[in-house]
């Protein structure tokens, strides 16, 4: 006789599961603390991680635990939870951006093909995560990684396509005005 099967903890879906392992997971910055104890030093660790799809989503984690390994995967669980949607243009932004999170300020511009991620450190992992491959930014005000991140999360949060302006106003593409041309 066959045991039952026990289908707890397993996904239903495999779409779920595909669209999982699509995921890119950049690790940005790990931190070791240490606790001074009778027996010496007792270190710990926290992670800082950016997970996206390279198609438009990303999202950032931040896990703490005793070894780096179990660090990284609970700031991966985090970063997929939190995962967003961010309007991406032609491998670029749709326009100038500039976002904040306590100290940390992120200046985004959209740059010509070709230009490339020119941006350091939490800055580029966020947007290569996104998967956009041209543009300039400049971080500015502190460099606290995890302000820096979530400051680049709220300029791209900001972003609006064509589509999405002239949607709210009321009108479609199609029968938007086009300006004369001056001569």
């Amino acid at each position: 006789m066959a045991a039952p099967q026990n289908n707890r903890g397993r996904r239903r879906d495999g779409d779920r599961q595909k669209e999982q392992s699509d995921l890119v997971e950049k690790v940005v910055f790990i931190n070791r603390c240490a606790k001074v104890v009778k027996g010496g030093r007792r270190f710990s660790f926290s992670a800082l991680i950016v997970t996206g799809d390279k198609a438009g989503r990303v999202g950032c984690g931040f896990g703490k635990a005793n070894e780096v390994s179990e660090a990284i995967r609970k700031a991966g669980e985090s970063a997929k939870k939190a995962m967003v949607k961010i309007a991406v243009t032609k491998n670029t932004i749709p326009h100038d951006a500039y976002g904040e999170f306590g100290g940390g300020k992120v200046l985004l511009r959209p740059a010509s093909p070709g230009t490339g991620v020119i941006a350091g450190g939490g800055v580029r992992a966020v947007l290569e995560a996104v998967g956009i491959r041209d543009v300039l930014a400049k971080s500015m005000g502190s460099s606290n990684h995890a302000n820096v991140v979530k400051a680049t999360l709220t300029a791209l949060s900001q972003l609006r396509t064509r589509e999405d302006r002239l949607a709210d106003r009321g009108f479609s593409v199609s029968s938007t005005p086009v300006a004369p041309a001056q001569v």
